[in-house]
C-alpha cells in the first residue's frame, strides 16, 4: 500500500501545483485514476511571511512543526514542503518531527546530478539565492552554482511575493526571467537553471527557457510519489 503523503503548504500555487503533480503522475506507477493518500495543512502564508521577513527562522521551524504534527495525526507517514526558502528553517522542526521529512534542494541536487550538470543558476526569493539551502546540498554533490546580480534578485523577489503567490504572470514577467536566466547562460557558464521557487514554473517553461530547467515543485511531488510508492521515479 502506498505511503501517506503530508503536505506542508506555504503559498498556494506552488502547493497546489505540487498536489496537481503527485495526483496526475501517480497513474503511471498505480494504475488509472490512483494515486497515493495526500493531506496538506497550511498556516496563513502571511504567519509565513512574517516570520520570513523578520529572520526568525527558529519560529519558522515551530510553524513547520506545527504542520507536520496536525499531518502525522491524520496519518500522514512522511512531509514534503514545497517551499523552497522556508526550507532554512527545517533543521529546527526535524528534531522533534513526528514524521520524516524529503528536502527539496537535496531532490533537486540529486536530479542535477544524474544528469551530469556542472554549474548551475539558482533563481529563487532573495533569502533563498542569498542563504544556505542550495549552497549545503549542491556543495555536497560538488556541483558549482551561481545567482543573479543584487539588482537581478531584488527584481525576482518582487515577482514572486508581488505577483507569482498570487497566481499573476504577464509577458513582463517571463520575458525578464529569461533574459537573467540566459545573463546567467552566457555570463557565468551555467549548464541549467534550478527554479527554486516553487511558483517559478508559472513563468518559466522548459520548452521556452533559455537553460534545460530543475523544476523543484516537480521534482519534490515526483519524489513523494517514489518515497510513496517504492517505485524509482
Amino acid at each position: 500500500m502506498a505511503e501517506h503523503v503530508g503536505i506542508v503548504a506555504c503559498s498556494a500555487p506552488g502547493a497546489a501545483l505540487c498536489y496537481e503533480t503527485i495526483c496526475t503522475e501517480a497513474p503511471q506507477f498505480l494504475g488509472p485514476h490512483e494515486h497515493p493518500e495526500v493531506s496538506m495543512h497550511a498556516f496563513s502564508f502571511g504567519q509565513h511571511v512574517r516570520l520570513l521577513e523578520s529572520g526568525d527562522w527558529p519560529g519558522m521551524g515551530r510553524l513547520l512543526l506545527a504542520s507536520a504534527r496536525k499531518l502525522a495525526q491524520i496519518g500522514a507517514e512522511f512531509a514534503i514542503c514545497p517551499d523552497n526558502t522556508v526550507h532554512q528553517a527545517l533543521p529546527y522542526a526535524e528534531p522533534e518531527s513526528p514524521i520524516p521529512w524529503l528536502h527539496i534542494a537535496q531532490v533537486v541536487a540529486d536530479e542535477a546530478a544524474r544528469d551530469g550538470a556542472r554549474r548551475l543558476a539558482v533563481l529563487g526569493t532573495r533569502y533563498l539565492m542569498e542563504g544556505p539551502v542550495y549552497r549545503e546540498k549542491l556543495e555536497a554533490a560538488a556541483i558549482e552554482w551561481r545567482i543573479p546580480g543584487p539588482d537581478e534578485r531584488e527584481a525576482i523577489n518582487r515577482i514572486i511575493f508581488g505577483d507569482l503567490v498570487f497566481g499573476r504572470v504577464t509577458d513582463t514577467t517571463r520575458q525578464q526571467l529569461h533574459r537573467i536566466i540566459a545573463e546567467l547562460k552566457q555570463r557565468e557558464g551555467c549548464d541549467a537553471v534550478v527554479l527554486g521557487c516553487t511558483e517559478l514554473p508559472l513563468a518559466v517553461a522548459p520548452e521556452n527557457s533559455p537553460l534545460p530547467v530543475l523544476d523543484s515543485t516537480r521534482l519534490l511531488a515526483r519524489a513523494a510519489i517514489a518515497r510513496s510508492t517504492g517505485v524509482a521515479g
